[in-house]
């Protein structure tokens, strides 16, 4: 056994030790107190100790890490309903207990004095506690951390429009945006505010003045903040997700109306994205969107993270569709099919098909062929573009 399975086998223990059983949920000083805070900090230490991005806790199973993105055993020893309520619960404040208990779900984010940020789903399998806990990084990102193109800076120097990232779960939007706001409020005098749920990179004023709102804490919802903020004097909106039609709406009219607009969508490419905001409106009011879109819409990136040819780290492959006059007449002419064309042609413009930043991430050698085909959707135009590098 390794020395963090060792320390690990010890967490449930030394909780049995330690913090006295959850009776009725926590108190409204939950996670405040030592004693409670002690129970789950090995295990945060041990995480960030091995540059884990997650840690999964799961009743039957033990705990478990994500490291460059592969689930990694922490401990063979095997948690208990009883251990998770114990781990969990003293992390909520009564009214998060209340959110759990009535929508059997909870996204929060939590801080630890010499640990970092970290963001927690609490949720009910087969009706017990578990919970993903993810690590957020010390330091804010920047382009250059993240291995992320010059060309995404250069999309920021605009000062109204829609830029959106897109991905499945965990492929790094949120760094990405964050990275992008970063940038903004080092270079430029703005009015920044985000909408998040829940608030993960901490902002401080630079040049900028930058409010971060928090869903279920400063205000009900994305939608009813977006509507607000728009009576708020801002320069520039981050919206974390675009979760409903009317948060959509009031996206594209404050990307219309003056205002940088960042948010996300968890799609896999820019003719995806197009289909989605699309079909989440009524039929009758698409072609209106559709004109709205062509007008708004500045850039969409899709990424997903891959791993290092050593598995030491991963790197982003991205698509890139910059929304050109010819881009925009084919999101107002309702042919999304043609998009993915013009992508791998527009190289001149800063676009990059998702094929050919995997193909291109083989030849730098940072990834490996094998890898880039796994991650591929068009195997078949792949493996013309690596045959052409080979």
């Amino acid at each position: 056994m390794s020395e963090y399975e060792s320390d690990l086998s010890q967490l449930v223990y030394e909780l049995n030790r330690s913090v006295p059983a959850a009776k009725g949920g926590p108190s409204e000083e939950a996670g405040v107190g030592i004693d409670k805070k002690s129970a789950l900090d090995p295990l945060l230490a041990q995480a960030a100790e091995r540059k884990a991005s997650d840690i999964i806790l799961v009743v039957g199973s033990g705990v478990t890490l994500r490291v460059n993105g592969v689930l990694t055993p922490a401990t063979g020893k095997v948690l208990t309903p009883e251990d998770l309520r114990r781990l969990l619960l003293p992390l909520l404040t009564s009214e998060q207990t209340k959110e759990l208990e009535s929508r059997r779900v909870v996204d929060f984010s939590f801080m630890r004095g010499g640990l970092g940020r970290f963001r927690a789903n609490i949720h009910y399998q087969r009706g017990t506690l578990a919970a993903s806990i993810r690590l957020l990084p010390g330091q804010m990102p920047t382009l250059e951390s993240l291995h992320l193109p010059a060309i995404l800076g250069q999309l920021i120097e605009r000062r109204q429009g829609l830029i959106l990232l897109t991905g499945p779960t965990g492929c790094g939007k949120t760094s990405t945006m964050a990275a992008l706001i970063n940038l903004i409020n080092a270079k430029r005098r703005e009015h920044i505010i985000t909408i998040e749920d829940p608030v993960e990179y901490q902002h401080p004023n630079r040049n900028s003045i930058v409010e971060q709102i928090e869903v279920g804490y400063d205000t009900p919802g994305f939608s009813n903040a977006v509507r607000a903020v728009l009576r708020q004097n801002p320069d520039v909106i981050l919206i974390g997700e675009m979760r409903d039609t009317e948060t959509m709406a009031a996206a594209l009219t404050a990307a219309e109306t003056g205002h940088l607009v960042f948010s996300s969508l968890h799609t896999n490419d820019a003719a995806q994205t197009m289909s989605r905001l699309l079909d989440s409106f009524p039929a009758s009011n698409q072609a209106q969107i559709r004109q709205q879109l062509s007008l708004a819409l500045l850039a969409v990136i899709a990424q997903q993270l891959v791993p290092s040819i050593d598995q030491a780290g991963r790197y982003p492959a991205l698509e890139i569709m910059v929304a050109t006059t010819a881009i925009r007449n084919l999101v107002r002419t309702a042919q999304d099919h043609q998009i993915r064309s013009q992508i791998s042609t527009g190289s001149a413009d800063g676009m990059i098909t998702m094929d050919q930043s995997l193909a291109e991430l083989v030849r730098l050698r940072r990834i490996s062929r094998e890898t880039a085909l796994a991650h591929c959707y068009h195997p078949d135009e792949l493996r013309s573009l690596l045959n052409r590098t080979a």
